[in-house]
């Protein structure tokens, strides 16, 4: 089923233009509890991974198997991420135990999904207490959205606007961080769904600053984002989705550089 994002409320460009040149698109995925082949695009779904290639474990905790947290086909990412060339399917992965400093450990592996044959199976997930890090099976339905920065927004900027940030905000009742700016949940690109601070990290071969590639978020949408945030189809509608808990409902950001071989991958962690 396709999902769509309501329009914004109100023209965020129109109200404050200054914000435009940093727009952005990104893709929601829109997971929904369900059940994902290894075929198919899906976030906790089982991986085309080839039967010829070991299942990667976790550097720290030897004997924990990687679980899979994110498989998108290119066509799915709808022109948005860059592929590597040759490559056609992104996969993420990520050790679901806890961690010393931060509180998953992820791999990000880039394939072309023809040359895979035979299909090994995922190992089984560690007996240890993951809660909340091993997601449920989910399709997806991707979906293109505009976004503005929230927390990404440079502090000049936000100093200069806050005060009619807060002025519609006590007209409307529509506020920029929640309901204007950041689609939240799992997402390509676009801006990731902070809920500190910003982290956003430098590439350590290059210097150049990353690129998001992924958001991991806890649910789709927290009580207030979800006022018009919420897809058509599940306004009013009880669904099932990853059943992650990341923290204290927080995400994990992972960011590229896309200059550098290889593709370095850096993570971020916040919560609520």
């Amino acid at each position: 089923m396709t999902r769509r994002t309501p329009p914004r409320p109100l023209d965020v460009e129109q109200l404050f233009p200054e914000v435009a040149p940093f727009r952005r698109q990104a893709v929601r995925l829109h997971p929904r509890a369900g059940s994902p082949t290894y075929r198919d695009s899906s976030v906790g779904g089982p991986l085309l991974w080839p039967q010829e290639e070991p299942w990667p474990v976790c550097p720290e905790h030897r004997e924990s198997a990687m679980v899979p947290v994110v498989q998108v086909h290119a066509a799915d990412a709808l022109g948005l991420v860059p592929f590597p060339t040759g490559c056609d399917l992104l996969q993420v992965l990520w050790c679901p135990q806890s961690h010393d400093g931060c509180w998953v450990v992820p791999e990000v592996r880039w394939r072309d999904a023809a040359a895979v044959t035979n299909v090994r199976e995922a190992p089984g997930v560690p007996a240890a207490d993951v809660y909340g890090h091993v997601p449920r099976p989910c399709v997806v339905h991707p979906e293109l959205v505009t976004e503005y920065p929230s927390w990404d927004l440079p502090d000049k900027l936000w100093d200069t606007l806050e005060s009619r940030f807060e002025q519609v905000e006590a007209e409307t009742g529509w506020d920029y961080h929640y309901h204007l700016s950041t689609a939240p949940g799992t997402k390509l690109g676009g801006y990731p769904g902070w809920c500190q601070d910003p982290q956003w990290p430098d590439c350590s071969v290059c210097g150049e600053r990353m690129a998001h590639l992924l958001t991991v978020e806890s649910w789709e949408a927290d009580a207030e984002s979800r006022r018009t945030w919420t897809p058509v189809e599940d306004q009013g509608v009880r669904y099932e989705d990853t059943g992650l808990m990341l923290g204290d409902a927080g995400g994990v950001y992972l960011f590229e550089c896309r200059s550098c071989p290889g593709r370095p991958v850096e993570e971020r962690y916040d919560c609520a």
